[in-house]
């Protein structure tokens, strides 16, 4: 399995809250759903679906997760809603109980076991090991060496500020650029590949 990010951009780098005011606070940030104005149904919600045909399974942090598990049930009958409705759905987490698992065919993964769990399941054979949002989880597999593509819906806006997917470790980290589009948005999405890596 490929392990493949897809993540809503800004221009500065950040990701947080991409959906709505309440999605992420963290920090005091104030500008939750910011991607809307530049969201274009055929360019970036094509690239989205695409993403979602490839895809065996979903990966998530607890925060992602909660907010996936809160909206998409309820969408049943949607194409979209119904194909992650069914899908295999990993949640790192330390602070969920099994109980609170209420999303359809949801494993917890214990963070400690987190990086040991993907690289299990990267060896494994199947379709994309899709993961969106989950900041923090997302920059511990770049920083680890186990994301195997990363598609960036850059958005044109500046947010001053917020949560970012990339390692602050010093670390240099080559990735070339596969394939781009740009909607009448203006957003633009970018796919990313390591460089040297088949």
């Amino acid at each position: 399995m490929r392990v493949v990010v897809t993540e809503f951009i800004s221009l500065d780098g950040v990701v947080q809250a991409p959906g709505g005011p309440e999605e992420d606070t963290d920090g005091g940030f104030a500008h939750g759903g910011w991607s809307h104005p530049y969201f274009d149904p055929e360019v970036v919600g094509g690239a989205f679906a695409a993403g979602l045909e490839k895809a065996e399974a979903l990966l998530y942090g607890r925060r992602t997760y909660q907010t996936m598990a809160a909206a998409w049930p309820d969408r049943a009958g949607d194409p979209f809603a119904d194909r992650l409705n069914a899908m295999r759905k990993y949640v790192v987490s330390d602070t969920l109980q099994d109980s609170e698992l209420s999303w359809e065919n949801t494993v917890r993964i214990p963070g400690a076991r987190a990086l040991g769990k993907v690289r299990e399941l990267r060896a494994a054979e199947g379709g994309d090991l899709a993961m969106m949002g989950s900041p923090t989880l997302v920059r511990a597999l770049i920083e680890a060496e186990l994301v195997d593509e990363v598609q960036l819906v850059v958005m044109p806006v500046l947010l001053g500020g917020g949560k970012s997917i990339f390692p602050a470790d010093g670390g240099k980290r080559s990735w070339e650029l596969v394939s781009s589009a740009t909607a009448k948005t203006g957003a633009q999405v970018n796919v990313y590949r390591p460089a040297g890596r088949s």
